[in-house]
C-alpha cells in the first residue's frame, strides 16, 4: 500500500515523498483512515512504529479542508498532549516537515524555558498546539490558551504521562475542552488508570493495536552478562574498548546513577554526556545533537528523558541497569534496529536484578542468551542478608512532646519537571539523633 492510496491530499503527499516516506508502517495503514473518517480511536503500539505521522498527517489533512481563508485570528484546532519536551518538539518537527506545503501554523510549548517567546506564538495564532501539561495549565491559567474552539485532541504516550505523574494534570485539561470533538489516544501499554480514561473520554473508537510485545525485539540481537554491581563500570569500559561499537545509548535507572555513569566514562577516555530531568533544556537538547552528528559516542539516559529520543542509526543499546518493569525493557532496546538495520541490545544483571530478568524473558517469550566469557564475572551469588531493623531490631519510636514538632513539610508541586529530593531529616549536632517517625519523603522519578 501507498500514502496516495490511503487517500491523502496532493500537498502533504509531496511533503511525505520530501521525507523518503514511502509505504506507510502497519499503525499508519490501520489508523489514518479511520481518523479521516472523523473516528475516535484508540493506538496501542510501542515506540518506533510511526505513530506521530499516524495521527500527524490526518490532522493536518483534516484541518486543511477545513480552512476557508477566512480573515481573522486563527484558533487552537488541534491540541497534542506529550508527557516530554524532547517528544514534543520531534512531534512539532514532523508537524512542519509534513506540512510544509499547507497553510496550517502549528506551535509547542513546554517547561523549563521562559514562556515569553511561547506567548507571543500563541498571540499570533496557532492550528496546531504541542505541549506538555504542566507548561499548558500555566498558559490556560494565564489566558494565553483558548481552546474552546478545539476539533482534535491526542493524548499521545498516555502511559507514560501516569508514570510521571501527570495524570491529574491531564484530567484538568481534558475537563477545559469542549465535549464534541474528535479524540486520539496512544499508549503503549494499558494500565488500569488508562483503561479508564479511555471509557471516559473516546467515543466508540477504533482500536489499532501493532506489534504484540513478545515480537518488537526479534530482529534484535540480546545477550546478558551477569556481572556484580560494583564492577558493571570496569565491563562497560571494558565492552566500549571494542571500537566497532559506534554509538551506544546506556540506561541507567536514577539520573545519580546516569551523571555517574558519564564521568566514570569520561576518566576512561569515551566521550559520553547524560540526558535526565535535573539537565536543563538546553543541555538535553545539546547532548542529543551532539550525539546524533557523532560527536559523542555514548549517551547515558534515564527511561523518562529517553522518552522521545529518535535515532534512526543506533547500534547498541545497554542496560546498565534492568527496569523492573518488562515492557520497559521493550522500549529500551527498540530504538536500535530500526528501519530494516541491524541492532545489539546488551544486558547487565546483579543478583538484586535476577527476578527482573525472568520477568523480560517471560515477556518477550525466550531466553536471552548468557556471555560467560568476560572478565568480570558474577561472584556474589546469593542475595545479601536483610537489614538489622527486619531482623527483629525495634524501630525507634517518634519523640513525643511539642505536637508541631514532627509534623511533616509539604514539596510544592513542579511543573514539567521531576520533584526534588526530600531535604534531609535534619542538621547534624553534638550527638546524632533518633529518626523521627512521620517525616514526608519526597521520592523523585529518573
Amino acid at each position: 500500500m501507498t500514502f496516495k492510496e490511503l487517500n491523502i491530499i496532493p500537498p502533504i503527499l509531496k511533503a511525505l515523498e520530501q521525507e523518503n516516506y514511502t509505504a506507510p508502517t502497519p499503525i499508519q495503514e490501520q489508523a489514518i483512515p479511520p481518523v479521516l473518517e472523523g473516528r475516535d480511536l484508540l493506538g496501542c503500539a510501542q515506540t518506533g512504529t510511526g505513530k506521530t505521522a499516524a495521527f500527524s498527517v490526518p490532522i493536518l489533512q483534516l484541518l486543511s479542508k477545513g480552512q476557508s481563508g477566512k480573515p481573522g485570528k486563527r484558533q487552537i484546532r488541534s491540541l497534542i498532549l506529550t508527557p516530554t519536551r524532547e517528544l514534543a518538539i520531534q512531534i512539532q518537527d514532523n508537524l512542519k516537515a509534513y506540512g510544509r506545503y499547507t497553510s496550517l501554523r502549528s506551535s509547542v510549548i513546554f517547561g523549563g524555558v521562559s514562556q515569553k517567546p511561547q506567548e507571543v506564538q500563541l498571540q499570533q495564532g496557532v492550528d496546531i498546539l504541542v505541549a506538555t501539561p504542566g507548561r499548558l495549565i500555566d498558559l490556560m491559567n494565564q489566558g494565553f490558551v483558548d481552546l474552546r474552539h478545539l476539533e482534535i485532541f491526542v493524548l499521545d504516550e498516555a502511559d507514560r504521562m501516569l508514570d510521571m505523574g501527570f495524570i491529574h494534570d491531564v484530567k484538568k485539561i481534558v475537563a477545559k475542552i469542549p465535549s464534541k470533538k474528535q479524540t486520539l489516544l496512544f499508549s503503549a501499554t494499558m494500565p488500569p488508570e488508562i483503561a479508564q480514561m479511555v471509557k471516559t473520554i473516546l467515543v466508540n473508537p477504533v482500536k489499532v493495536e501493532i506489534t504484540p510485545v513478545s515480537s518488537t525485539v526479534d530482529k534484535i540481537t540480546q545477550s546478558v552478562y551477569f556481572v556484580d554491581k560494583e564492577n558493571k563500570q570496569k565491563q562497560l569500559v571494558h565492552l566500549l574498548e571494542d571500537k566497532s561499537i559506534a554509538s551506544v545509548l546506556v540506561f541507567t535507572r536514577t539520573k545519580h546513577g546516569a551523571d555517574r555513569v558519564v564521568r566514570d566514562l569520561t576518566r576512561a577516555g569515551i566521550s559520553a554526556q547524560a540526558i535526565h530531568g535535573n539537565k536543563s533544556q538546553n543541555a538535553r537538547q545539546s547532548a542529543l545533537t551532539n550525539f546524533k552528528n557523532g560527536t559523542t559516542r555514548v549517551l547515558v539516559a534515564t527511561d523518562i528523558a529517553a522518552r522521545g529520543i529518535d535515532i534512526d542509526e543506533l547500534s547498541h543499546v545497554i542496560n546498565f541497569n534492568l527496569p523492573n518493569i518488562p515492557e520497559t525493557y521493550v522500549h529500551r532496546i527498540g530504538r536500535t534496529g530500526r528501519a530494516g538495520l541491524s541492532g545489539t541490545a546488551i544486558s547487565f544483571c546483579d543478583i538484586e536484578e535476577k527476578p527482573y530478568l525472568k520477568d523480560i524473558e517471560r515477556v518477550i517469550g525466550k531466553t536471552i542468551p548468557v556471555v560467560t566469557d568476560h572478565p568480570y564475572p558474577m561472584l556474589i551469588t546469593t542475595k545479601p542478608p536483610e537489614p538489622a531493623a527486619a531482623q527483629g531490631r525495634q524501630p525507634v519510636q517518634p519523640r513525643t512532646g511539642n505536637p508541631g514538632r514532627n509534623k511533616p513539610r509539604q514539596a510544592a508541586p513542579g511543573r514539567d519537571s521531576k520533584p526534588r529530593p526530600g531535604s534531609p531529616a535534619g542538621k547534624s549536632g553534638s550527638a546524632p539523633r533518633p529518626a523521627m517517625a512521620g517525616r514526608t519523603q519526597v521520592r523523585g522519578k529518573s
